[in-house]
């Protein structure tokens, strides 16, 4: 009697383990969550498949049900390249929906791209819709009649979805319109000019184009704040 005890418990066991594996390999749950969503999935050359390939079925299947109720039509193995790539899926999902919402052109292929380029591409797709503002540091520079200007710009950007892989960031927006500024001041022949009319430094900047070869568009510089230095010329 005691053998044959044993002999249940180990099967019990067994057969625990069993259901546990299969479970891992083959997750039903999610086939039947999927199927019910519109998401057509072969259980074995899918689901299992992405078991044995080291992806998370729940990743790969959780987006591909997000995009298709968005009405984003989308490929399991692209995502799940995507994944094996270092992506992040679940970013890219929802910047093609976003996208999509605010009918900006936006393939899978160029969302993939960004991302895996290390950008946040549903940042990118937010900042194509509602730009947004850089301040650059105060930057001091000198009128041809010797006296010091520190000046302080608001810069309203909008991301450019074509230019974002290989693009520069808001560093090189900055650093451009810093020297801007300096050569505006620079080549004024009295400060008191700068003072009364700042937008001449507006214009003269945002009409360099200094979003060339950068990741966003600029659409506006503003001089938030002129102050007098030093009388250098003195």
């Amino acid at each position: 009697m005691e053998a044959i005890a044993g002999l249940s418990i180990v099967l019990i066991i067994a057969i625990i383990l069993f259901l546990f594996v299969f479970l891992y390999f083959v997750p039903i749950g999610l086939f039947i969550t999927a199927y019910f969503s519109g998401v057509k999935l072969k259980i074995f050359q899918d689901l299992v498949g992405m078991r044995l390939r080291k992806v998370p079925p729940v990743v790969i299947v959780r987006s591909m049900i997000t995009a298709t109720k968005a009405g984003i039509k989308v490929e399991v193995g692209k995502l799940e390249a995507h994944y094996l790539a270092g992506g992040n899926v679940i970013k890219v999902i929802n910047a093609l929906i976003s996208a999509d919402k605010a009918n900006i052109d936006l393939p899978f292929e160029r969302a993939t791209a960004i991302d895996l380029a290390g950008r946040d591409v549903l940042e990118a797709v937010k900042m194509s819709v509602i730009p947004k503002v850089i301040e650059t540091p105060l930057v001091s520079a000198i009128a041809k009649d010797g006296i010091q200007l520190k000046a302080i710009a608001r810069i309203t950007v909008r991301a450019n979805i074509e230019r974002l892989v290989g693009g520069a960031g808001e560093a090189t927006i900055l650093a451009r319109v810093g020297e801007g500024i300096v050569s505006t001041i620079g080549s004024s022949l009295s400060h008191k000019a700068v003072l009364e009319n700042p937008d001449l430094i507006s214009k003269s900047v945002l009409a360099k184009g200094l979003d060339s070869g950068t990741a966003f568009e600029i659409l506006s510089i503003d001089i938030a704040d002129v102050d007098i230095g030093e009388n250098i010329g003195a």
